[in-house]
């Protein structure tokens, strides 16, 4: 798309967000923002949406996470000094992301339960692979084949299972981090990562056993049992 149809989409996202954390993503709540962004009802009956969206709310969800990617990208290139080593950047990288959502929290809980719908499962999972790609290429990776794909798939992990205990994390409004308990989580998770990391030379030597991975994986998610 052309760089005018990019601004024209960010306009109505911009409106959309507000509606949606109300109303939820749907083609009423697109066109309702489309109207408040100064689109004429004619361009909308037109075709001008499809155009823009042409999967509908699967394109509005993909363009705002998108959106949101590449900010975090551009304000980790803004900082000046950057942090000091990968588990300190990786973890900037996370709580940037998700903070970054912050003034639109309700719309990202309304995002994540229709990117859970059936439906939408398999964009869900691509948008956080895309997510989890553009945090290790904004750090400089250059991993290829097996490390390529098993950063992805355990940063995947970790970033979405700490965006769901944000989501659902009341926060407290006086304390100096509000969402302590969410960065916990993240700390902890990002702790095993390190671990598949050094571990990861001994996987390669041996024959991979996908059982092991995934049980690996899980705890990514969902943290050890200790």
């Amino acid at each position: 798309m052309h760089a005018a149809d990019d601004e024209t989409r960010r306009e109505i996202l911009e409106q959309l967000l507000p509606e949606a954390a109300f109303e939820g993503f749907t083609r009423e709540t697109l066109e309702t923002a489309a109207r408040s962004a100064g689109i004429d009802q004619e361009e909308i009956e037109a075709g001008l949406l499809d155009r823009l969206f042409p999967r509908g709310v699967g394109d509005v969800l993909a363009f705002w996470s998108e959106e949101e990617d590449r900010k975090m990208a551009d304000a980790y290139e803004a900082l000046n000094p950057k942090p000091h080593g990968i588990t300190a950047k990786i973890t900037w990288l996370i709580k940037q992301r998700i903070e970054g959502l912050d003034w639109n929290r309700e719309a990202a809980r309304r995002a994540a339960h229709t990117l859970a719908l059936p439906h939408h499962g398999k964009l869900g999972a691509t948008l956080v692979w895309n997510t989890a790609d553009k945090m290790w290429r904004t750090i400089g990776d250059t991993s290829t084949d097996f490390n390529w794909y098993t950063k992805r798939m355990s940063l995947s992990a970790i970033y979405a299972s700490t965006l769901s205990r944000w989501l659902n994390d009341q926060g407290d409004a006086g304390a100096e981090e509000p969402y302590a308990a969410t960065w916990e989580f993240l700390d902890a998770r990002i702790g095993n990562l390190m671990e598949f990391e050094k571990a990861k030379a001994r996987i390669q030597k041996a024959v991979p056993d996908p059982a092991a991975i995934v049980g690996f994986l899980g705890r990514l998610r969902y943290g050890s049992e200790k």
